[in-house]
């Protein structure tokens, strides 16, 4: 079992530090044999979950039944690097329209590549993805692979919001006629609502809510405060959490608190802060390589109350942020002593984590703890 280190690094300096007294952490491993897992969503019955893989399957898993063929209707993705089927979101009113949202990717004759978003009809019987419709194609398409970031999350409103990475093209994320590197928000039926920031300026796209990012990663509405959080990669160092406020710049890559992958500054930067660029609300130093996130809102585990979790793909745990409004008080680690990359984390319907490890035999995970 883990017996993490709480310790919270803001701004670069150390704030606090203590050993954790938490409970231990229980696992239970629900399913293997994933081909890289990349994201999950709850179906109405509370035990049903849909699963996304990197390589373009949209599976079933259930608790009586295990793991289902992959759902027929899911277009075709463009599978190299960080491209594929991404993440995967039920539309607030899935009872009624069966519509799931989800975000992949396709390139071009050439090999340049873009996320896509768009939606079909589950079938009853959840065999078949019917009527897909494709909503928003990032352009231009500019990735080789890298960078593509692309996270969706609705809000109490039933807008929908989109995380673009920047394509690995930094200065794209600076220009508004462009959807690399941007917070992206949308109607339910996928048309742009009117009080978006930059709908009457000329010469930027519409859909844009935010910019200045580099590769989202976790996208999730803050239960308490009703406001939209995202998380992303930094170069080398720099991994933030941000809050996105309409029509604010997020600063990749005028303001970075990491460092280019060869060492030096990044070019563009002139620091950690820039003249009208918002800072992130936490920071790492060093980079734990951040994935999914998701607020922990239920009063199963006392201990996790006000918790922030995001998965980390380079150091292998599952990264536990106590909240005090919005602000960062402690950073715990879990989950560090399995050696395994974490894509995804979710609150299940029953207050336990719902988590998926990255690998060539992904897994599904149930976390929680000890009474």
């Amino acid at each position: 079992m883990s017996r993490p280190l709480i310790s919270l690094v803001l701004s670069g300096a150390l704030l606090f530090s203590a050993s954790s007294l938490a409970a231990q952490v229980t696992v239970q491993q629900l399913q293997d044999k994933l081909d890289h897992p990349w994201s999950l969503a709850f179906l109405p019955d509370n035990k049903t979950i849909l699963l996304t893989e990197r390589s373009g399957s949209l599976r079933l898993w259930q608790p009586e039944k295990g793991l289902s063929q992959p759902v027929e209707g899911v277009p075709e993705v463009w599978h190299q690097r960080q491209g594929g089927l991404l993440d995967v979101a039920l539309a607030p009113d899935f009872a009624q329209s069966r519509r799931v949202w989800l975000s992949y990717t396709e390139a071009d004759k050439s090999g340049r590549a873009g996320a896509v978003v768009g939606y079909g009809r589950l079938s009853e019987d959840g065999r078949r993805l019917a009527d897909f419709r494709v909503v928003l194609r990032q352009q231009p398409r500019l990735s080789s692979g890298a960078n593509l970031g692309t996270r969706l999350a609705f809000d109490r409103e039933g807008y929908l919001w989109i995380a673009f990475g920047d394509n690995f093209q930094s200065a794209t994320a600076q220009d508004l006629d462009k959807l690399t590197g941007k917070l992206v928000r949308l109607k339910g039926d996928g048309t742009v609502p009117q009080d978006n920031p930059f709908v009457t300026r000329p010469n930027a796209r519409p859909e844009i809510w935010a910019y200045g990012l580099r590769n989202p990663q976790g996208l999730a509405l803050n239960p308490w405060t009703q406001e939209m959080w995202e998380s992303e990669h930094g170069p080398r160092g720099g991994d933030e959490v941000n809050i996105p406020r309409k029509g604010k710049n997020y600063g990749w890559p005028l303001a970075t608190w990491g460092v280019d992958y060869s060492g030096d500054k990044v070019p563009e930067s002139k620091g950690g802060e820039a003249p009208g660029t918002e800072q992130p609300v936490y920071w790492w130093k060093n980079s734990p390589a951040i994935s999914g996130m998701a607020f922990y809102n239920s009063a199963r585990f006392q201990p996790w109350k006000n918790s922030l979790f995001i998965g980390a793909l380079k150091e292998k745990n599952l990264i536990r942020l106590s909240l005090n409004g919005d602000k960062v008080i402690e950073e715990e680690r879990l989950l560090q002593d399995r050696g395994e990359r974490i894509r995804d984390v979710r609150q299940g319907p029953d207050g336990y984590l719902y988590v998926l490890t990255d690998e060539s035999n992904g897994k599904l995970l149930k976390v929680g703890l000890q009474p």
